[in-house]
Parts: C-alpha cells; structure tokens; sequence
C-alpha cells in the first residue's frame, strides 16, 4: 500500500488525512495493469482521457513510476494516425471496444505528459514522448473547423465528424497549450498550433453557437473555465450563471438537469474550476460535500441519486478517485498540478483575456 509519508502533500481538512490519501492512490495503483493500463476498474474498459486523468493523480502523490509507466502504454499503442480508440476492453490494446478516435481523448495526452515533466523534471521522459504528443495533437487539428472549434471524432471507418462538443472542444484547449509548452520547453515553436489554439479559444467565448446543445450537462457549464479559455470576470460570470441549476448544496454536482443524480468527477472537476479564478472555499466545500461517496477502501461511486437514496452506479472508478486527487493537490499547492490548472504561465500570445 502506498506509505502515507508519500502523501502528505495531498491532506486537506474535511477531505482527506494522509491515510486516507494514501489508501486512494492505492486503490488507483490496484485497477492499473503490469503493461502501465488504467481501466476504468478491472474487467471494464480503459478509455485514453481518463486513463491520463489517473496517471495525472499519481504523479500529483508522488508514484511516478507508475505514472510514467501510464503514458508508455500510450506510446506503446498510439495508431497510425496519432489516434486512439475511444475505448479498449479492461485496458487490452488488442481488444479495442469501441474504435472511435474522440478528438478530446487523444489531445488530452499532452496535458498529462507535460504534468508529468513538470512533476518529474525528466527531460528524458520528455524528449521519449514529443513524438507522441507531436502526433496526437496533428490528428485533433484535422479536424478543426474553420469557425475553430473541434470536430468531436473520427467514426470507425475514418469519416471525421465536423460537430463539435463545449466540453471536448475545451479540454481540447488545454491540451493544446501544454503541448505548446512542451514545444516551446523543446525550443521546438509550433506557429500552426498557436494559430490553432486562438481560434478555438475565440470559438469557445464567442461563439456558442458553433456547439452542439449540451447545456443542460454540467461539464459544458464549467469546462470553459476548467480548461482555461475563460479567465477573470467572464469566468465568474459563468460560474454563477449556473450555480443554482447544477449544484446541490452538502451533495455535490449534477452532472444533467434535471436529473437528481451528482457525480464524484463532475463535483471534482469544478471544484478545480472554482480554484483556478479564486474561490477556493466554495472549491474546498465541494469537495467536503463529496465524501458522501467515498467508500471504505478509499475509492469514490460514481454518482448519488438523491431522491432515492441510492448508490448508482455501483462502480467505483480510477477517474472519479483521480480527479478528486487532482483538486486536492491543486487546492494543496502541488506545483505541477498548480500550473497545469491555473492557465500561468501562458505560452507566448495565448491569453484568454485578449479576445
């Protein structure tokens, strides 16, 4: 089991003690498989966005190996093209389930391997996966629209789909400009790619209509602020535009209106959103109210149905956990965590603010 001492940077009051962290990150290391893996659990599936988001929670506890070992599967079974599939049966790269290629999945590779450098320093590590991150992000921006946002996927057969998703097209955009800040670390500079980014960030404060209607999911409420394209006034604009619709207070966040259902993830995640423009107490009570659903071997449900009383589903998941880890370390100070989130330093010519 992970030592506590391993830990400590992850103890916040009312969320969790370092016993407690430490029996999460080895609930996390128990779903991961020899070849590096993340399953959703073991015997369901791994899907490469959540497989990066339990990587990202391991380094943030200091198990980097573990976490190096996650992004070495990436390398390892990155297509052709750049791409993964959208999903692969309990993390078998011989046994994809679905083979979609998801545009937000693949990009999000880049935000955790530049997590990793920055939690590790390992130049060697970086310069081992440029070649991924380089190839990954070219196949999400084949499939930018020429309004800049996202199309969401490639469907089995190769035919891209121009719609585009707020949520994916945002996690697109932090993902974009950390493999911009691996570039720019690599002294590598990728003018394509800021152009790329500027029109996208644009597309997401401007331009709404240019998204397929999502918006009674929470994750199209907060992600334009959890993944930085809104900062500032704007952002706290947004963030209380919506509060009322999707947060139940001492339970969490719904993840759709109106369903009486709060999830783990969706709580945690806007619990990093609230961080990253200031308001960390109301970050902080999220996060308390969530422990509602943390189990006895440390791990999170996935959701609570509220009018019912009940568990649902009954899974426990390494994302759920990881994101909860991840808005703990960043509520905790954790440099690499704190980067990867706060949207500073900006490369060169990405401010949000500006447009």
């Amino acid at each position: 089991m992970t030592s506590p001492g391993r830990t400590e940077r992850l103890v916040l009051g009312g969320v969790l003690t370092a016993e407690e962290a430490a029996r999460t990150v080895a609930g996390i290391a128990a779903e991961q498989r020899e070849d590096g893996a993340i399953p959703w659990f073991r015997g369901h599936h791994l899907d490469p966005w959540d497989h990066v988001e339990a990587a990202m929670a391991l380094d943030a506890a200091g198990e980097h190996a573990r976490a190096e070992a996650a992004y070495r599967w990436l390398a390892d079974h990155q297509l052709p093209d750049g791409s993964w599939y959208a999903a692969y049966t309990d993390g078998d790269a011989a046994a994809p389930a679905d083979r979609a290629r998801e545009t937000n999945f693949c990009a999000y590779a880049a935000v955790g391997v530049w997590h990793h450098y920055l939690s590790t320093g390992d130049d060697a590590f970086a310069d081992r996966m440029w070649p991924t991150v380089f190839a990954a992000v070219e196949f999400v921006l084949r499939l930018q629209q020429p309004g800049g946002q996202i199309g969401w996927k490639r469907e089995p057969d190769g035919t891209p789909c121009a719609d585009a998703l707020l949520t994916g097209s945002s996690s697109v955009y932090q993902a974009l400009r950390c493999a911009l800040a691996l570039a720019e670390h690599r002294e590598e500079p990728q003018l394509d790619w800021e152009l790329a980014v500027g029109l996208l960030g644009h597309a997401i404060r401007r331009h709404p209509e240019r998204f397929l209607d999502k918006s009674r999911y929470s994750m199209d409420w907060y992600y334009p602020v959890l993944g930085g394209a809104l900062r500032g006034p704007e952002a706290k604009a947004r963030i209380e535009e919506g509060w009322d619709r999707f947060v139940v207070p001492g339970l969490g966040v719904r993840c759709v209106v109106p369903n009486p259902w709060v999830t783990g993830g969706e709580s945690a995640e806007l619990a990093l959103a609230l961080w990253a423009v200031g308001e960390s107490d109301r970050a902080l009570s999220i996060l308390q109210w969530i422990q509602h659903l943390r189990a006895d071997d440390g791990m999170y449900w996935t959701g609570y149905v509220f009018e019912d009383d009940a568990i649902w589903p009954r899974e426990r998941t390494a994302w759920t956990a990881g994101s909860l880890l991840l808005a703990v370390a960043a509520l905790g100070g954790d440099d690499a965590t704190v980067q990867i989130f706060s949207g500073d330093p900006l490369p060169t010519g990405l401010d949000p603010t500006c447009c």
